[in-house]
């Protein structure tokens, strides 16, 4: 039997993004699939992509559950892949389980609550992978509706920082929902830390959480506290979700700079001091700048959640995947701004704020 949902659907098509409410039909869940009843979905920077990418929202047409955006050049040819397709939106979310398929494991969920991934989470209904999915248990659904993309990523971060042997971590825009999880996560798990934020109150936010190495990017002597955090921890491995502009080249330069001082003997190449920077957001659309006079022995790479997730290997997720569990009051809390549904998740005051992807102003949606 299908199941009719309202559900938020995005189009690019004749250069414009559309928007909208859309009712769709899900087919009956299959083998391991479960049917959730969708009950809280944050709105991530990855969901953004899809939901909004770098259209003219403030000029856009909004009308109850829709709007209709310009997307300017060269972001719509660049997208061609995608031209008409039809595309649901939402990572993650939380709700509870009404039927499942036939798999033993996924109709054992019936009836309980779950975080999951379906990537269709801005709906009413959706369909999950029951082996993706994580029972909640007496938690709400607002408590797990964030239990996959941040804790995960966070956690990621770490185990690849461990499996190449660094004990220390550059995280830039550290003041996010998930640069305070990895906050956490490197003080219980004694791993120094070098946060960058580009505000004040941010940098007192992170230091009264117990952050040791906070450095402030509007400062003046910004680039020579960087140079200080990274000789203290011989941080040269970090993680940037600006991915424009000049951030991670300006972390290379410290970590150049802090290496060179430590060369017994001059060489016209640099220092051989392996430095590495994974870029895994684009805050700035606009190029990665970089200048390479930090020697060769530097990399910049991508880093995304699902990729290393199939690498890492099942007990390695699985282990990852009940710290979550654990700490999803605690460690992996997240909070929310504003509560909006389908509609209101639509209307131009909401998007206007959520595209900005600001710190402290996350929004949940209940469908």
């Amino acid at each position: 039997m299908t199941t009719t949902t309202a559900q938020i659907i995005s189009t690019l098509a004749e250069g414009k993004l559309t928007v909208e409410v859309a009712q769709t039909e899900l087919p009956e869940p299959k083998g391991s699939q479960i049917l959730v009843k969708m009950e809280a979905a944050p709105i991530n920077p990855s969901d953004l992509a899809v939901l909004t990418g770098p259209a003219d929202l403030a000029g856009a047409e909004y009308s109850p559950g829709r709007f209709v955006a310009d997307m300017p050049e060269p972001f719509y040819s660049g997208q061609k892949a995608r031209h008409g397709m039809r595309l649901p939106v939402g990572n993650e979310g939380a709700g509870e389980v009404v039927a499942a398929g036939d798999d033993e494991y996924a109709q054992s969920l019936i009836g309980q609550r779950v975080a999951c991934v379906p990537g269709t989470a801005y709906s009413e209904y959706c369909i999950a992978d029951a082996m993706l999915s994580l029972p909640l248990g007496e938690l709400s659904s607002e408590q797990g509706a964030s239990a996959f993309v941040n804790p995960m990523t966070a956690l990621g971060f770490v185990e690849t920082a461990r499996a190449a042997g660094q004990n220390a971590i550059i995280h830039t825009a550290a003041a996010s929902n998930l640069g305070q999880m990895l906050l956490k996560i490197c003080q219980e798990d004694d791993i120094a830390l070098v946060n960058i934020v580009r505000k004040s109150e941010q940098a007192d936010m992170l230091r009264d959480m117990g952050a040791t190495h906070v450095v402030n990017s509007a400062d003046e002597d910004f680039f020579s506290q960087l140079c200080a955090a990274i000789e203290e921890t011989d941080a040269y491995f970090g993680f940037d979700p600006i991915g424009g502009g000049q951030m991670t080249d300006t972390c290379f330069r410290a970590m150049e700079q802090v290496a060179a001082r430590n060369m017994s003997e001059y060489s016209r190449y640099g220092s051989d001091q392996a430095k590495k920077m994974f870029i895994y957001g684009r805050l700035d659309l606009g190029p990665t700048i970089l200048t390479p006079a930090y020697g060769f022995g530097w990399t910049l790479s991508g880093w995304l959640l699902t990729p290393f997730l199939q690498q890492a290997g099942m007990e390695t997720v699985l282990r990852m995947r009940q710290r979550v569990l654990e700490g999803l009051t605690t460690t992996f809390a997240s909070s929310y701004k504003r509560k909006v549904n389908l509609e209101e998740m639509l209307t131009r005051e909401a998007v206007l704020e959520y595209s900005q992807m600001k710190t402290g102003e996350k929004y949940l949606v209940t469908p």
